[in-house]
């Protein structure tokens, strides 16, 4: 059977940049083979135009990576708290990053859900129970899709800032700041929005 042809580009883009790596610095594989300790958590979006480590021109090994729908955190979510405990306590990260985005597809569909006539039923699939927080702040704040990316954005910093993995980090000394940014699609560009929270805030 022939192969897909957008699985193959990938795959031959692959063995080209790692020949290019190996050529500009050689032995950095076998470093990385080694292990990882990464100053920065990225807990971002899951869209495919947001990818945290060419944004950033970062290498393999710079940045530790959560992404799901929106760069939600629920406080429930075994799957997060996972992340940012072996993050903070494990891998010894110094920033945690909560980075919201414009255009973001499950912000524009919390808003017009919040302000749908009449209102949505209770959430039935998946994705509707992992967006309902996020229709809830829409509707409680009343914000437009671009407001409402920075309210999750502050919502997750206030969450993790408030979970129990980041209290015992700071009661331990650790120094590690929680900070919320938006990535602007328009231009490629990441805007702080000075929200940081660290062990002297908490």
């Amino acid at each position: 059977m022939s192969q897909d042809p957008i699985l193959a580009r990938i795959l031959a883009n692959n063995a080209q940049w790692a020949a290019d790596v190996e050529r500009a610095e050689p032995g950095f594989f076998a470093e990385c083979a080694k292990g990882q300790a990464p100053k920065v958590l990225w807990i971002g979006c899951a869209d495919s135009r947001v990818p945290e480590s060419v944004l950033t021109v970062s290498k393999p090994g710079d940045i530790f990576v959560h992404r799901n729908i929106a760069n939600r955190f629920p406080p429930e979510d075994d799957n997060a708290l996972a992340v940012l405990t072996y993050a903070v306590h494990h891998l010894g990260v110094s920033h945690v990053v909560v980075a919201g985005h414009t255009q973001c597809g499950g912000a524009a569909a919390c808003y017009a859900a919040a302000n749908a006539s009449p209102p949505p039923g209770p959430p039935s699939t998946p994705l509707e129970r992992w967006l309902a927080p996020l229709i809830a702040i829409a509707k409680e704040k009343g914000c437009n899709p671009v407001e409402l990316v920075e309210a999750n954005v502050r919502a997750a910093v206030a969450t993790i800032a408030a979970s129990e993995i980041m209290k015992s980090a700071w009661a331990q000394g650790k120094d590690v700041q929680v900070h919320g940014w938006v990535y602007e699609i328009e231009n490629g560009c990441l805007k702080d929005l000075r929200i940081t929270v660290g062990k002297e805030g908490a």
